[in-house]
This record gives structure tokens, C-alpha cells and sequence, in this order.
């Protein structure tokens, strides 16, 4: 399994290729941006004209893609899609994160046709795909699960293998619908505290030596504390769509969304406001502006 390729090189499947160059697979990459591509061309990729072009040239293929809707294009399409000719025996990895009903879906088109999907979405932002320490919450047949394991060891530090297909992408969305909700009670609390007369930074310092540590401040926290917004470690609009995806389980199970209404809506102001291009954090200037003047 020395042939992959990566469909997708943005900030998480620019560092997944990387990672893999490094331990001398023969990565094939296609993005519809060049740039990315010629960078990971002059490390050592090699440049496919196409998904299908890659698909025919390569035992796995992985995944690291914006929507649900493109990745169902990219595979099933007649005359676009990875599918029709990838050799069984083949394995996809999805390391994007998708709906959990289409990923279902696309494991048993997958299936019939000889080849073993995976759902296999990350933790660990942009400087874990470059250090190969992502954790990656893996759903799909446990019996093909080794034969994807050297894999996925090569690009993550933490492999959880949660179940049948759909399961890596459940926990996933329940993991982001948790950050984006830590993200904004921060910059409520960070703001509200600055306000009535303690620097931020020296709050936050605190909160990380009592019970209030939490990991996203170790990931995000310095946005926060610099207003550097454009510094995207996890873009808003990947925030917002994860958080779509998360309301759309929630509802299939007839869960109510009360608790991560507020975050949501503060993330579809931000998102209205022309900030998805932003890091996730720039919620916290949709609470300043929210503020009491």
C-alpha cells in the first residue's frame, strides 16, 4: 500500500501529504488549486490531472475535502467519479468531515463494488497534519481496519477505531459542536472579564491552572488574546458546517439542540457577517460587537 493518493491539499491535506512524503509513500495529489499542488510536486508528489486520473493509480485513496457534496461527486459521478474505476481491494480514507447518513451511504456503494471505505476524520488542526500526531476517529469494517492502519499511524499519534461506518464521523461532530461552544463561552467570559477590569491574557492564564483548562484554549486561546482572526487554524466556515451536520444528527435522533443553539447562532452571525474565511475564533468579535456599548 505504497501508492496513495490525496484529494484535497488545503491546510489539513497539505500536511497529510507531507507527512506522508516523509515516509516515502508515492503520493499522488489532485486539487483544483495549482498552488498547493506545485509545492507538494516540488516535495516529491506527484501531480494527477484528475480525481479519476489518481483514483486508477493508487491502492488508497485519501480524502481531505470541504462538503459533503463534493465528496459525493468526486466518487459517484459518472463521468467524475473515483468509483467506477478504482480495482477492488482498493480502501478510501475520508478524512473530511461528512454527514454521517451520506458516509453510510457511500460505504455500502463502496462495498458492493469490492472496495472498503473508511470515515476517518481528524483532530488536531493543521500543525498535527504536519507532525503526523492527528487524532483520527476511524469508522468501517473492523476486519479491513488493519490492512488501513499503517496508514493512518503515519499521519496520527491517536487512532480510536470507534465502529461500523458513520461512527468516526458521530464523534467527530460531537467533538467540533464542543469546541465551537468552548469558543464561545471564551470570548464571552474573556470579554466580560476585560470589561470589568482584568486583562484577558491574565484570565486565560488562569483558567488553564484551575478547572477551567481546557484544550481548545491551548489550540485557539492565541487569537483570542491577539485578535489574530486571520491566523486560521480551523476556518469559521468549516466550524459553521460542522455544527450544520451536528444539528442535522441531533435531530435524527430527536435529541434538542438547546444547549448549542447560542454558539450556533453566534456562528451564523459571523458567518453572515463575511467571516468564514476567518478562523473560527472570530466569533469573539461578534460578541464585542453584540456588547453594551
Amino acid at each position: 500500500m505504497k501508492n496513495i493518493g490525496v484529494v484535497g491539499c488545503g491546510l489539513m491535506g497539505f500536511g497529510i501529504v507531507s507527512t506522508l512524503l516523509k515516509s516515502d509513500y508515492n503520493v499522488h495529489v489532485y486539487d483544483i488549486s495549482d498552488d498547493p499542488v506545485q509545492k507538494l510536486v516540488e516535495k516529491g508528489a506527484i501531480r494527477a490531472e484528475n480525481v479519476r486520473t489518481l483514483a486508477k493509480s493508487v491502492d488508497t485513496i485519501v480524502l481531505s475535502l470541504p462538503s459533503p457534496s463534493l465528496i459525493k461527486i468526486l466518487l459517484t459521478d459518472k463521468e467524475q467519479g473515483a468509483f467506477s474505476v478504482m480495482k477492488k481491494g482498493t480502501h478510501i480514507l475520508d478524512m473530511s468531515t461528512n454527514d454521517v447518513e451520506m458516509t453510510r451511504q457511500l460505504h455500502k456503494s463502496a462495498k458492493e463494488l469490492g472496495i472498503e471505505y473508511f470515515d476517518c476524520p481528524l483532530s488536531g488542526g493543521p500543525e498535527g497534519a504536519n507532525n503526523g500526531t492527528l487524532t483520527i476517529m476511524v469508522g468501517g469494517s473492523e476486519q479491513a481496519f488493519p490492512k488501513v492502519l499503517p496508514v493512518l499511524e503515519t499521519v496520527g499519534s491517536t487512532i480510536e477505531y470507534v465502529g461500523e461506518s458513520g461512527t468516526g464521523q458521530i464523534v467527530k461532530l460531537c467533538n467540533n459542536v464542543v469546541v465551537g461552544g468552548i469558543i464561545s463561552l471564551l470570548s464571552e467570559a474573556l470579554i466580560t472579564g476585560e470589561k470589568a477590569g482584568v486583562p484577558k491574557e491574565k484570565i486565560a492564564s488562569i483558567l488553564q491552572k484551575g478547572s477551567g483548562q481546557t484544550r481548545v484554549m491551548d489550540v485557539f486561546g492565541s487569537n483570542m488574546l491577539k485578535d489574530t482572526f486571520d491566523d486560521v487554524k480551523f476556518s469559521l466556515a468549516n466550524m459553521m458546517k460542522d455544527m450544520n451536520l451536528y444539528r442535522n444528527l441531533a435531530e435524527t435522533q430527536q435529541i434538542p439542540t438547546v444547549s448549542s443553539q447560542s454558539a450556533h447562532q453566534l456562528f451564523q452571525i459571523a458567518s453572515y457577517n463575511g467571516k468564514g474565511h476567518q478562523d473560527s475564533t472570530a466569533v469573539y468579535e461578534v460578541v464585542e460587537q453584540l456588547q453594551s456599548k
